[in-house]
């Protein structure tokens, strides 16, 4: 089960079913929403995040440490901001994906890096020594993102999803290093 995770701004806890309200604003804005799929469509209503969240929880208990799903609140007012992820990628789950999802009233405050950075840290604790992160050619925010957190870009595959995406990689070697990291030529 996937434990709770502090940052010097931010608190990553597990997803409550009282979450879905403050979840639908960040899962069925369409600015989030549009990078979600297939992995996950965009969620219509409170309802409908309910069973998602539900989905989620009952889920957490069959991951293998260090897989989980967070809730990513404001340590200041507790307001939820955004979803954090580390999950084994698809067809095989070999690989181990780490990614976020946060409301666009909050894009631009350094929120995904540092949650980003607390998920890296808690896989490397465990004794992983990879986490990717898989991005769309076009979603810019995310590739920048990836690239704060210190991953390196080691290229592009469609063995994730039957979709053409970017790879991140981060390992615990990387994960001081500082300064921008290789990519393509946005």
């Amino acid at each position: 089960m996937v434990g709770r995770l502090e940052t010097e701004r931010l608190i990553l806890r597990p997803w409550r079913v009282e979450d879905a309200e403050e979840a639908l604003g960040i899962f069925s804005a369409a600015d989030v929403a549009r990078w979600l799929s297939p992995a996950m469509d965009r969620v219509a209503d409170v309802n409908a995040m309910r069973l998602v969240l539900q989905q989620w929880i009952g889920e957490s208990g069959r991951l293998l440490t260090p897989a989980g799903r967070w809730a990513i609140e404001r340590r200041d007012d507790h307001r939820l901001v955004g979803g954090g992820i580390l999950l084994p990628l698809p067809p095989r789950g070999e690989d181990l994906e780490m990614g976020w999802q946060l409301h666009p009233d909050v894009w631009g405050q350094g929120y995904a890096s540092e949650a980003g950075r607390a998920i890296a840290r808690w896989a490397f604790d465990q004794g992983f020594d990879e986490v990717v992160a898989v991005v769309r050619p076009a979603n810019d925010r995310a590739a920048a993102t990836a690239r704060r957190i210190g991953m390196e870009w080691v290229g592009e595959t469609e063995k994730y999803y039957d979709l053409r995406l970017q790879v991140f990689r981060l390992r615990p070697g990387d994960f001081n290093a500082q300064g921008p990291q290789s990519g393509p030529a946005p």
